[in-house]
């Protein structure tokens, strides 16, 4: 059984910097492609940055990169999203996903390659 547990979100103003992690169990995160995906209000959830299975690649959504930066510590099993100079547009509840297949990157920005999800956690940034 796959557990992922978000934490790190909060209440912030524009500007600021927040760390979330997704603890994981169930699953290697050093033999899994991990990603970040965020849902806003009324809105789709989407791609934020996905990390490969081996650490050496990673992706971001154009309109994160540069400011979110996606990590791993494979001896806690963990994935980090870092994340600085926030917006308000980057309002959403964050979620952490695995990918369903191990040893494998590709689609890394695509919902239906992942099929574990953490519960999420809520961002709020105010202007």
């Amino acid at each position: 059984q796959v557990l992922l547990v978000e934490s790190g979100g909060g209440l912030v103003q524009a500007g600021d910097s927040l760390r979330l992690s997704c603890a994981a169990s169930g699953r290697t995160v050093s033999q899994y492609t991990m990603g970040w995906f965020r849902q806003a209000p009324g809105k789709e959830r989407e791609f934020v940055a996905a990390i490969s299975w081996s650490g050496r690649s990673t992706d971001y959504a154009d309109s994160v990169k540069g400011r979110f930066t996606i990590s791993r510590d494979a001896a806690k099993n963990t994935v980090y999203l870092q994340m600085n100079s926030l917006k308000p547009e980057d309002t959403a509840v964050y979620y952490c996903a695995a990918d369903h297949l191990p040893v494998y990157y590709s689609d890394y920005n695509l919902l239906r390659e992942y099929d574990s999800w953490g519960q999420g956690t809520q961002v709020t940034v105010s202007s």
